[in-house]
């Protein structure tokens, strides 16, 4: 079985040679790579709020199996699916596109994103209690619940 690094190196060496990828891969590609940033967004979000996978299926109408499914990047959610998550996670969804890159989040109804939210006040302006999802690990997980 071929590992991940050497495949990507045949494939690097292929490109560098002139070889032009079949574009139904490079499609196939890219798909993955959305399905996994739009994981990310969701598992940020659900991390941040401080909910279990089970309490945002709950939300959404979907079970925890789609919930970790989806996090993990082994979907890519529908945008009537995508609109369901935005509620339950009390968010906006914003996808933007820019050349072939995307970014993908769900940010507070105020605008502010997860990595925002988990910045700490200035030492002259401390909240009395942490924002929700302060503790949220900075790392992804394969989170279960």
């Amino acid at each position: 079985m071929v590992s991940h690094a050497r495949w990507k190196l045949a494939r690097d060496k292929k490109i560098a040679q002139g070889i032009a990828e079949d574009p139904e891969v490079e499609r196939r590609r890219e798909e993955i790579s959305l399905a996994f940033d739009l994981g990310q967004a969701v598992y940020d979000r659900r991390t941040a709020l401080g909910i279990s996978q089970t309490e945002l299926a709950r939300r959404a109408g979907m079970t925890q199996p789609q919930v970790s499914k989806l996090e993990l990047g082994g979907t890519v959610p529908t945008v009537p699916l995508l609109a369901r998550l935005a509620r339950a996670m009390e968010a906006m969804f914003r996808m933007e596109l820019f050349g072939s890159s995307i970014r993908v989040t769900f940010t507070d109804l105020d605008g502010t994103t997860p990595e925002e939210a988990r910045t700490e006040p200035p030492a002259t302006e401390r909240a009395s209690a942490p924002a929700a999802g302060a503790e949220a690990d900075a790392g992804r997980t394969a989170a279960t619940g």
